[in-house]
């Protein structure tokens, strides 16, 4: 609310400053009571599994695989196709292979599957390109005849030498 009372003196300005932090007072201690409100509710959840899975025999267990699940989406390693493959598996899964399956083995098996994609990394798929690809290109030959003018063998994979001593600082 605006006071439209102009003020006109020192007293009536203090008196203004004063009113005006007591409201602000007011509303801080408002919008704090309210966020702790929030949080309390929020945290209903969270303190509703801890409160089954303490009940549950092998409970932790359930917490552990949970955790792993966390620390694997959030984790500083999780590259881009990390987070591809952590988003596609469940979707493909769901479509092919649990597609009449019950809701328990659906859970657990898309658990286990974001826990196993979380370990993967791009060095780690590069790595397995690599080795396919490696296989696959045909070997170099070694019958190759050499003329006057070539370099031997040992010299033509080498850079060529500008004049300058190979340990040499050139800066």
């Amino acid at each position: 609310m605006k006071n439209t009372h102009k003020i006109s003196n020192l007293q009536e300005l203090k008196e203004e400053i004063a009113r005006v932090e007591q409201l602000k007072f007011e509303q801080e201690t408002y919008l704090l009571s309210q966020y702790d409100l929030l949080k309390l509710k929020m945290g209903a959840p969270r303190r509703f599994f801890n409160a089954i899975t303490s009940a549950i025999p092998g409970g932790n267990l359930v917490k552990g695989l949970v955790s792993s699940v966390g620390k694997a989406t959030k984790g500083e390693d999780a590259d881009w196709l990390t987070r591809a493959l952590q988003l596609g598996a469940p979707l493909l899964l769901n479509s092919t292979l649990l597609r009449n399956s019950g809701w328990l083995k659906k859970a657990l098996v898309l658990l286990a599957s974001e826990t196993a994609v979380g370990q993967v990394n791009q060095s780690k798929v590069s790595g397995i390109i690599n080795k396919v690809t490696g296989f696959i290109r045909p070997k170099k030959r070694k019958g190759r005849k050499r003329k006057e003018g070539d370099l031997p063998p040992a010299m033509e994979d080498e850079t060529p030498d500008f004049g300058l001593p190979p340990n040499s600082e050139t800066y």
